[in-house]
């Protein structure tokens, strides 16, 4: 596993620049398949979507905190929840960043199933390969859609943290405190929202690994 690791991170260059089938076909003469690929991002999507999860949670505490301010440096809390709205959108760009990856070593995944179950001379090896390719997309759609709904669902977030910054920064006083106050209930309601959406992506992703394995 260790080696298989490294052999990733050592040709994502190829993946960034988007030269996708020169790095499957070098990963393959490597001896790791498409589906071993596939099981280790969906692996580290759910990783990123756990860690969004911790981060965006993490946020809403910094905001509370702003809200109970009673006395202090208003830059320094401006700071603060800057630094956590950074953090956030920096975890949200790889949530969609590991989602994007799963989807297209997927599809190069079933293009290349499908291509090679026309190769079979039995009629039986043929339809019992159909048949594991349909059940093994069924599973995928549902990971993918799950995974894409708990992303959707981290923007809404981003967009209220943002706003909340903004105005912080915009200013800096006790009044502008207490104008965010109202915004806390709709912003923890979106945040329990995404939470609730990510742990049913990673329940999704930890099924989908183990019928891969």
């Amino acid at each position: 596993m260790k080696q298989f690791v490294l052999a990733l991170s050592a040709l994502s260059l190829l993946f960034t620049l988007g030269c996708s089938k020169a790095y499957y076909s070098t990963m393959e003469s490597m001896g790791y398949d498409k589906r071993e690929i596939l099981s280790d991002r969906v692996e580290k999507a759910r990783t990123s979507q756990e860690e969004a999860k911790e981060e965006f949670a993490s946020a809403l505490e910094q905001f509370k905190s702003v809200v109970d301010f009673d006395g202090g440096k208003l830059q320094e809390v401006y700071e603060k929840l800057d630094a956590e709205y950074e953090d956030c959108k920096d975890q949200a760009d790889e949530v969609k960043s590991r989602i994007d990856s799963v989807e297209d070593v997927a599809e190069a995944l079933f293009d290349e199933w499908s291509d090679e179950i026309k190769l079979y001379s039995s009629d039986k090896l043929r339809r019992s390969s159909q048949q594991k390719l349909t059940a093994t997309k069924s599973r995928y759609n549902g990971l993918i859609k799950a995974m894409r709904n708990a992303e959707k669902k981290m923007y809404p977030v981003l967009e209220a943290f943002e706003d909340q910054v903004l105005y912080l920064k915009h200013n800096l006083n006790a009044k502008a405190i207490a104008a965010l106050e109202g915004e806390l209930s709709s912003i923890r309601t979106d945040v329990d929202s995404l939470i609730k959406e990510m742990d049913k992506s990673i329940a999704e992703a930890d099924a989908f690994i183990k019928t891969l394995e």
